[in-house]
């Protein structure tokens, strides 16, 4: 990365959003996501970072969803940050015409991504267990808002960069449990219940030196909380394939996490909530080898094979409890 001239655009969108920008105003274009150019600007009062939503995906499948849905990220960022003070960036400004957003920049030194860490096998479970309580946090308290709903009329948004990208398309790739895939879709756009974030994984959440810091809200949906549960549970179950000498410690993150937002639900039964996250998970797995989105670093076949066997077997005999799916994963990895 180095610095130079960010792209007109944005500063035009910048400028419709009431934020100053200098005559010789430099940024840098910040890596990591598929589904949006992200910038670094430096203005005179410090940087920012600038994100623009794309309406197709960098990945190698034909991926497309509306730009509109950096407006209900936005949105999503104001309703979490008022359930969760300090769960998000402060919001500076959101510009519809261009599809971006401006928020204040945290730099990696005070907020380093959970993703780097568990890469290098720095699994904290207490870490873990504030991430699910900030996350059940967020949905108890939109779960109590009748008005939510009207705020994120996203079912079609989440349909075509969650659901179909991941459920769908892998239901084509596995056409003997294509009918529990689907089935999943159903079940999941039928338990609308509070403000999904769609993206719950640990390259977007940051550890702030006062407990997670939430990115990326680009899927923010009233729909299912199970969903998030399970996103993030899965890529704590993926994580021991990354770093297999951390295994123990990824095991105890995900029970940790479970455990800490089970005891923050009080909008419904936790255990029909669990249940629905167990069902979830195992399709979300087998997603993440074989569908639109695959995570970059499992890499081999025989990797590939351990997810594929795990979550086949469970979509055909599904388990209520996420401590079941846990299990399965473990005794897969032990073999």
């Amino acid at each position: 990365m180095h610095a130079n001239m960010p792209p007109p655009e944005l500063l035009a969108a910048l400028e419709r959003m009431g934020v100053g920008v200098p005559a010789d105003v430099r940024g840098e274009q910040l890596t990591g996501g598929v589904s949006s150019d992200i910038w670094r600007i430096e203005l005179d009062s410090g940087p920012i970072c600038v994100k623009r939503a794309l309406g197709k995906l960098k990945v190698a499948a034909d991926w497309r969803a509306p730009v509109e849905r950096n407006r209900y990220e936005a949105e999503w960022m104001r309703v979490a940050g008022a359930a969760a003070p300090g769960a998000v960036p402060r919001l500076l400004g959101q510009d519809a015409a261009a599809g971006a957003l401006a928020m204040e920049y945290l730099p990696a030194d005070s907020y380093p991504l959970w993703k780097g860490q568990l890469r290098d096998g720095l699994a904290d479970s207490e870490f873990a267990a504030r991430v699910g309580a900030r996350v059940a946090q967020i949905h108890a308290a939109t779960a109590a808002d009748a008005g939510m709903a009207a705020r994120f009329p996203t079912d079609g948004i989440f349909y075509d960069i969650r659901l179909e990208p991941y459920l769908v398309a892998t239901a084509a790739r596995h056409p003997d449990r294509a009918g529990a895939l689907h089935a999943l879709v159903a079940a999941t756009q039928a338990h609308k219940r509070a403000l999904v974030h769609g993206d719950v994984s640990p390259k977007n959440i940051l550890a702030g030196p006062d407990g997670p810091v939430f990115l990326d809200a680009e899927c923010a949906w009233w729909g299912d909380p199970a969903f998030d549960l399970a996103f993030c549970l899965n890529h704590l179950l993926l994580k021991c394939l990354w770093n297999p000498a951390a295994t123990a410690g990824f095991l105890a993150c995900f029970t940790a996490l479970t455990d800490s937002y089970r005891a923050g639900v009080d909008w419904e039964l936790a255990e029909s909530l669990e249940s629905r996250a167990a069902h979830l998970l195992p399709g979300l797995l087998l997603a993440r080898v074989d569908g639109k989105s695959p995570v970059e670093y499992i890499t081999t076949e025989p990797a590939r094979d351990v997810v594929r066997r795990v979550a086949r077997a469970l979509l055909a005999a599904p388990v209520e409890r996420l401590d079941d799916v846990r299990r399965a994963w473990k005794e897969e990895l032990s073999r």
